[in-house]
């Protein structure tokens, strides 16, 4: 099934760009009362790195090394953002017993069954999965403090998790090759269980069963930071490598 495009006025609207956080120019942020109001799905990162993010129903969650994913304050600081309004889009079934045939035994199988319902390469997606995964394998960074490393430093400290046979939400963004280094290109995906128990950045899975679906978009909206630190930050994108090693980079992250 081809993702029909989604009405030509909405946006994706991202708050920030990859290559800055790389460059540990992550000062200031979009507030979460402001992301909210702009779309009810997305996902980013804690104010100075400390945790993920999901934005599911119109709620933001962060996931941080302080205990279970919990719903943030509106006045709380979001360094990096992508959301959206999540339409009414039909589901795809993905998984053994399902009609979708064998569940995705990792992400670039994963990424495969997105990028097969595609409109176009060319377009940016909302991607979201709810079900039950064999496997997922996700992170969390700890709290940055001046001076604000780079976000590879940042990563080299993270505290990864594994869960089997769990229940949850994914939420991600499918974004074209060409925006590397704006975005994470190709699949960027976060996970959030339906308990509540777990969540964070996902760095591998394996899906057993449940519904996909994926909303295409002809319009990103970017903000960008004004903040002193991002101002005198000259972004470059010169480390292409990089975002493969920390973020994916065209197959998840």
């Amino acid at each position: 099934m081809t993702t029909p495009l989604h009405e030509t006025d909405a946006a994706v609207t991202q708050f920030a760009v990859l290559d800055a956080l790389l460059a540990g120019a992550y000062e200031s942020g979009m507030r979460v009362d402001e992301a909210t109001a702009i779309g009810d799905f997305g996902l980013g990162c804690v104010d100075h790195l400390g945790g993920e993010v999901v934005i599911l129903d119109g709620t933001a969650i962060e996931c941080t090394l302080d205990g279970p994913p919990v719903a943030m304050g509106g006045d709380e600081i979001l360094p990096f953002a992508i959301v959206c309004r999540f339409p009414d889009v039909p589901a795809v079934r993905v998984g053994v017993g399902m009609g979708g045939g064998e569940g995705a035994r990792d992400v670039a199988s994963f990424a495969a069954s997105v990028e097969g319902t595609l409109a176009s390469r060319n377009l940016f997606h909302a991607v979201r999965f709810d079900g039950v995964l064999s496997e997922v394998r996700v992170r969390v960074t700890p709290r940055q403090h001046h001076p604000l490393p780079r976000l590879a430093e940042v990563t080299s400290h993270q505290v990864e998790t594994v869960a089997r046979g769990i229940r949850g939400t994914l939420v991600g963004f499918w974004t074209p090759a060409i925006y590397q280094g704006i975005a994470v290109a190709g699949l960027h995906v976060h996970f959030l269980s339906e308990d509540r128990s777990l969540g964070g950045h996902v760095l591998e899975l394996a899906v057993d069963a449940g519904d996909l679906r994926v909303a295409a978009f002809a319009r990103l909206d970017l903000r960008l930071p004004t903040d002193e630190l991002f101002l005198r930050t000259e972004l470059t994108h010169a480390e292409d490598h990089r975002i493969v090693a920390v973020e994916g980079g065209g197959a998840a992250s």
